[in-house]
């Protein structure tokens, strides 16, 4: 098979059409003439992390509290790892997010009084189950916007430390694409199949965090030289158990307290931050009292069929469970676990190490949702938020000119693809060597299987299988484009893994349990309050301590 080279220009190219590149593309439509292209490896109208929709948006600022309340909370559950100039820029456009999405045609449900229905102090209840064809649909009927569904981006275009473009492939056709670009926007979401999943063999995909988002737009950005910051702050979401449906909703909706096998609430022993939650649950587990579960049982019928609702809109799998067993939530508790660990940065911190601009520090590469490091707890509205941030400042940052490469370094990358689509046979197949990966991370890089803990030797360990398995990708075979972008997956996922293992070997505390759980510095160290970054040079993978934004300060490049 030969790859046709197709070369296209345009002023702002957006890598990833989820929530936050649909924001960012319209954003810049506002301010702007210029042209827009969205490249999306799937199809805008049900792509990303909102594809099944969701019933709530997490990210609000309510009435009498100020976007700093908002940087205060993220803060205290991050334990202080966070860029609170980044935290504050992002909180600041919250609400003008959310009222753009009403005006959009997303339904907001109301209170009594007319304004927004809150559940919890931070969250406005939504019926979402079509909020990725709303945004579509006004991507759509855009004129300035064009999109290329099914198109898969593997590779930035760098030329002096400067964004000049991406090459990407069809999936649906033999195609390399060579993209120049003025700028250049990454939002291709955060990464999950790093680790061994809950659920095994044919249900694997049955997690919490879509299984196509592969950590694509963070090993672009390794592979380029952009540095990377908090990649050791993993996110292990506490979930119902086999459906790994979310827990908000009944922890916030009902007022459901975590309890252990003998009823007693366990919660605030350990903590009521996000990964003491989790730790909490695991912990109690250990000691002989698990099962754990979320104290649903007595709710009344009213809130138990606003459950069943609730979770249609973005669950359905656990309302099915529900109704298949006969026992709904307020006949039986809710047994909950912990899921595999992933890295995205709209939950915690890892990601690109951007400006308040969210310039990466590859010039006229910028960063928005999951993909943006130091700024958790996005949720939808804080990606909305940094999209319209980071498209703005594209706006500024953009000149006049292309930047187009030598023809032998599109020639170079088009022979390395064809490579696996003429190679007539592997040793190996890409589902092998994804188990194998998956494995790897679980067993020494802390996984499920080991109670999310890790030691430094167990981390050399990881890292000589994951380079092992980099070694046998370069030999794996493609029948067709789908099974090329398999494969480039799997690369991107093993290129994050070893960041990912760099980062949890260089930071010698355990800051956040579970989420970074470290047996031989089993204790958090005032030390370590600071940021631990990374860069590739020359092939190898560079660690950068650098020191805590201090409050009220704000970071530029």
């Amino acid at each position: 098979m030969k790859l046709q080279v197709q070369k296209l220009y345009t002023d702002f190219l957006i890598i990833g059409g989820g929530t936050a590149g649909c924001w960012a593309a319209l954003a810049f439509s506002e301010n702007s003439n210029k042209k827009i292209l969205i490249v999306e490896k799937a199809n805008i109208k049900r792509s990303g992390c909102l594809a099944a929709g969701v019933n709530a948006l997490n990210a609000y600022i309510a009435p009498g509290k100020k976007p700093q309340d908002y940087v205060d909370y993220a803060r205290a559950d991050a334990a202080e790892i966070v860029r609170g100039d980044l935290l504050l820029t992002m909180a600041q456009g919250l609400n003008r997010a959310v009222n753009g999405l009403e005006k959009a045609g997303l339904t907001i449900l109301k209170d009594e009084h007319g304004g927004y229905a809150m559940r919890g102090e931070r969250n406005v209840k939504i019926n979402g189950e079509n909020i990725k064809p709303i945004l579509a649909r006004k991507i759509s009927s855009n004129p300035q916007i064009s999109v290329l569904n099914r198109v898969n981006a593997f590779e930035y275009i760098v030329s002096g430390n400067r964004i000049c473009g991406v090459y990407a492939i069809g999936i649906d056709s033999p195609v390399l694409y060579v993209i120049y670009a003025r700028a250049v926007l990454c939002s291709t979401g955060g990464a999950c199949g790093l680790y061994k999943p809950n659920n095994p063999g044919f249900s694997r995909h049955k997690m919490w965090y879509p299984p196509f988002n592969t950590g694509a737009g963070y090993a672009m950005g390794i592979l380029a030289g952009a540095e990377m910051t908090t990649l050791e702050m993993r996110f292990v979401a506490l979930r119902c158990k086999d459906t790994i449906a979310p827990t908000g909703t009944l922890a916030q909706g009902v007022g459901a307290k975590q309890i252990n096998s003998c009823g007693e609430v366990y919660e605030n022993k350990y903590g009521i931050s996000t990964s003491q939650r989790i730790y909490g649950t695991v912990v109690e587990n250990l000691k002989g009292r698990g099962p754990c579960f979320l104290k649903t049982s007595g709710i009344s019928k009213q809130q138990e069929f606003d459950l069943y609702k609730a979770y249609l809109n973005m669950a359905p799998l656990q309302t099915l469970k529900w109704v298949e067993s006969g026992e709904g939530p307020s006949m039986k508790n809710v047994e909950i676990e912990g899921t595999e660990p992933y890295i995205v940065g709209g939950h915690t911190a890892s990601g690109y190490w951007v400006s308040t601009e969210r310039e990466t520090t590859i010039r006229g590469l910028f960063a928005a949702g999951d993909v943006a490091g130091g700024c958790p707890q996005k949720y939808v509205s804080g990606a909305l938020a940094e999209g319209e941030i980071a498209a703005k400042s594209a706006l500024k940052y953009m000149d006049e000119s292309f930047f187009e490469i030598d023809g032998k370094e599109i020639s170079k990358r088009k022979q390395w693809l064809e490579s696996f689509l003429n190679r007539l046979d592997s040793e190996f197949s890409t589902d092998e060597l994804e188990g194998e990966m998956q494995a790897a991370m679980d067993k020494y890089a802390g996984g499920i299987s080991s109670n999310y803990s890790f030691s430094e030797k167990s981390l050399g360990i990881a890292d000589e299988k994951i380079f092992e398995i980099e070694r046998k990708s370069e030999n794996l075979a493609a029948l067709d484009m789908m099974s090329l972008v398999y494969i480039l997956e799997l690369k991107e996922r093993l290129t994050l893994c070893r960041s990912v293992i760099a980062h949890l070997a260089a930071r010698k505390e355990t800051r956040w349990h579970i989420f970074a759980e470290n047996s031989d510095y089993p204790e958090c160290s005032e030390k370590w309050k600071l940021y631990v970054n990374s860069k590739m040079e020359n092939g190898k993978l560079n660690i950068i301590l650098r020191p805590l934004v201090k409050e009220g300060e704000f970071y530029e490049h």
